[in-house]
């Protein structure tokens, strides 16, 4: 069982673990970027990917589903913002707090770089009625005070980090 990620008619498909990775790498990176409510609404999504909660092979989202904004200049800020995180990810961002390597994850963020890049927000007319993007008042604005990242407290009162823990 795995989990997939689409966009643009596009997908990646990844393992159970290969998904932790991605989640793990992912959310190094877009805890150092966020700043807005929009960028914070984004890092909900990646913590609502955690497996250790949610459960294994039923995370994934489709860029479709995510409220890129109305106007051109808000939905090219979020999409850069994506972009943004996926190359500091890609830079290895923080890799060295991990206590494993991530063989496959450089793989993996190439390739949805290439999905986001390739996605044209303004193409989807409404959310395609997946997964819903978190509202701003699920924004993760609260840091796991071990780890740094973001966490959804509303979910969970740890980041993917501390739940892989348990």
């Amino acid at each position: 069982m795995g989990n997939v990620f689409h966009g643009g008619g596009r997908s990646l498909s990844m393992s159970n673990g290969g998904t932790d990775v991605f989640v793990d790498v992912l959310m190094l990176a877009v805890s150092d970027l966020a700043d807005s409510t929009w960028e914070h609404r984004f890092a909900t999504l990646l913590t609502l990917q955690d497996q250790s909660v949610i459960g294994r092979g039923v995370v994934g989202f489709d860029l479709e589903d995510i409220d890129w904004g109305r106007s051109p200049h808000e939905q090219a800020a979020a999409k850069d913002f994506v972009l943004r995180v996926l190359d500091l990810a890609l830079c290895r961002h923080r890799w060295d707090e991990l206590d494993y390597e991530p063989p496959f994850a450089e793989g993996c963020l190439r390739q949805y770089r290439e999905m986001v890049e390739a996605f044209d927000p303004a193409d989807v007319e409404r959310p395609s009625g997946g997964f819903p993007f978190p509202g701003p008042e699920e924004a993760a604005m609260a840091s796991c005070v071990r780890h740094r990242v973001l966490c959804a407290p509303a979910n969970w009162e740890a980041c993917v980090f501390c739940t892989a823990l348990w």
